[in-house]
């Protein structure tokens, strides 16, 4: 066991997989202590398969299937530490954006920062990371959750690293370094250039994406992809990787265990390649 401490912060169930699981996977495999906190249990989430039709407009029920989706999912990538921050079910799905859902009671969204800062500095001075990921200042895609997510672990910062914030919440801790999800542009033009996106879906994808001269690390996953395919398939409400929708097509290809990642806290360490991209998120830590 290395002395390495990764965790993840998501908004919920099946997005750790999409997003970081080959990550995930990889550096659990390496000896690494990985952490996940998942924001909230996927209440609201679009019920694809019709065998599980009875959990469509039933939040709560949904909600706790998610949880045991997700339980399912992380033994596919590994000894994974699993937080509910708060709590499971404290803080509910808030839907899409522009939804009335986002100002529903217990919506994350609109969550009383205070005790959101409160429940994520529990959890980083527990884990005590030297390396943090969460999602850029637009949730990626502009979803509520997301959003709120990246102001969960980023608003939590500065307070877990004060010795006099709640000092009954543990010994204070400072992140070293801190990165968000990318998507690289370059994959977008693949996409359009191999059929596999609309016009519609392009001008939706395009405002989360980077330059990929902007990013600043790349982990090359692809021997884990096994595993980040085998995770989204215990996520049978949410999605279908064996059709042949974009999705599952952009999931398949063994591309997609490439993960990539923005630096936005803490020294750069050495890369490679034509944009001297990180290829390991701890590079340069002692």
């Amino acid at each position: 066991m290395s002395d390495r401490r990764l965790l993840l912060v998501h908004a919920h169930p099946d997005d750790e997989a999409t997003g970081t699981g080959a990550t995930m996977a990889r550096y659990s495999a390496e000896g690494a202590t990985v952490s996940l906190v998942t924001c909230t249990s996927g209440e609201l989430g679009e019920v694809i398969d019709d065998g599980l039709a009875h959990l469509r407009d039933n939040p709560q029920a949904l909600g706790e299937y998610r949880r045991g989706e997700i339980e399912r999912a992380l033994v596919e990538l590994g000894d994974i530490r699993q937080h509910w921050l708060g709590g499971p079910g404290r803080f509910h799905d808030s839907g899409m954006a522009g939804e009335e859902s986002n100002n529903a009671e217990g919506a994350f969204a609109t969550a009383d920062p205070a005790e959101v800062t409160r429940a994520m500095v529990a959890v980083l001075r527990a884990e005590r990371p030297q390396v943090a990921v969460t999602y850029d200042q637009n949730g990626g895609y502009g979803h509520p959750d997301h959003i709120a997510a990246h102001k969960a672990l980023m608003g939590a910062l500065g307070p877990a690293a004060d010795p006099d914030y709640e000092p009954d919440l543990g010994e204070a801790w400072d992140v070293p370094k801190v990165y968000w999800t990318a998507m690289p542009r370059s994959l977008l033009k693949r996409a359009v250039d191999e059929g596999l996106l609309s016009e519609e879906a392009v001008a939706a994808f395009e405002p989360s994406t980077v330059p990929d001269e902007d990013l600043t690390t790349q982990i090359d996953g692809r021997e884990f992809h096994a595993n980040k395919l085998a995770a989204l398939r215990t996520y049978r409400s949410q999605v279908n990787i064996d059709d042949d929708g974009f999705f599952a097509k952009m999931v398949n290809d063994p591309e997609f265990g490439r993960e990539h990642y923005l630096l936005v806290r803490g020294e750069r360490g050495p890369g490679e390649g034509p944009f001297d991209w990180e290829t390991d998120l701890f590079s340069g830590l002692g």
